[in-house]
């Protein structure tokens, strides 16, 4: 599903921000990736979805030779791994049906498909009844839960969750933790980074600890690690 072997990424500025760097990540595993900040974490995830491209090195998405994919065809890279922001990125002029429906647009699907896949996801994070809201008229957690049903619309093989709960509170953490464990139920991978000691600590996944852009643990049902 997910395979990294000898990768390595330099900026222009001379900073190595991930340095031969190998790892595997089979399909349906939830992977928590941890670390100090300027570890490398962010570098790591952006590679995923060509953001940021690796130097040297391979990575393989699923079907796609990431390091070797071609600018056209970065949009299908984009299909299948879905991403979800500390920041929301939601479109503030569009309503939260609005800012779902979008991302199936861009691929043309159907009215009739759009209209019956994005009040499944709104059901799934239990938001139908704010359909016709605009996004500044949610509560964060409400923001972040769109932004999740919108990651997951055209349903991803992976999801990828750059410190999905680092705005919210304990108990609305928990309602988002909640979310990304039904939908990796259901068979997607995900990939969550996050300097929430408590929510690793307590609903145990695999742990990947990256420090100086090399990845210094590797645990099954893993602990945070680090002092908070």
């Amino acid at each position: 599903m997910i395979e990294m072997l000898n990768v390595s990424k330099k900026y222009p500025n001379g900073i190595t921000a991930v340095n031969d760097l190998s790892v595997k990540i089979e399909q349906g595993e939830f992977v928590y990736i941890v670390g100090p900040s300027g570890a490398g974490k962010s570098t790591f995830i952006k590679m995923m979805y060509r953001e940021a491209k690796a130097t040297s090195g391979s990575v393989k998405i699923g079907k796609f030779d990431v390091t070797k994919l071609k600018e056209r065809d970065i949009p299908l890279l984009r299909r299948f791994v879905g991403v979800v922001f500390q920041d929301f990125k939601l479109l503030p002029k569009l309503t939260v049906y609005e800012n779902i429906a979008y991302a199936m647009e861009v691929i043309e699907k159907t009215p009739k498909q759009i209209e019956k896949r994005v009040f499944e996801v709104l059901d799934l994070v239990s938001l139908k009844h704010k359909a016709r809201m605009f996004p500044n008229e949610l509560s964060g957690g409400e923001q972040q839960r769109i932004a999740i049903a919108r990651a997951i619309v055209n349903t991803p093989g992976i999801l990828i969750a750059d410190e999905p709960t680092g705005n919210l509170d304990p108990d609305t953490s928990m309602e988002i933790m909640n979310i990304l464990e039904e939908i990796n139920n259901q068979g997607t991978t995900i990939l969550m980074a996050t300097h929430n000691s408590q929510i690793v600590n307590d609903i145990k996944h695999r742990v990947l600890a990256i420090e100086n852009g090399r990845i210094v643990r590797d645990q099954q049902e893993g602990e945070y690690g680090y002092e908070i």
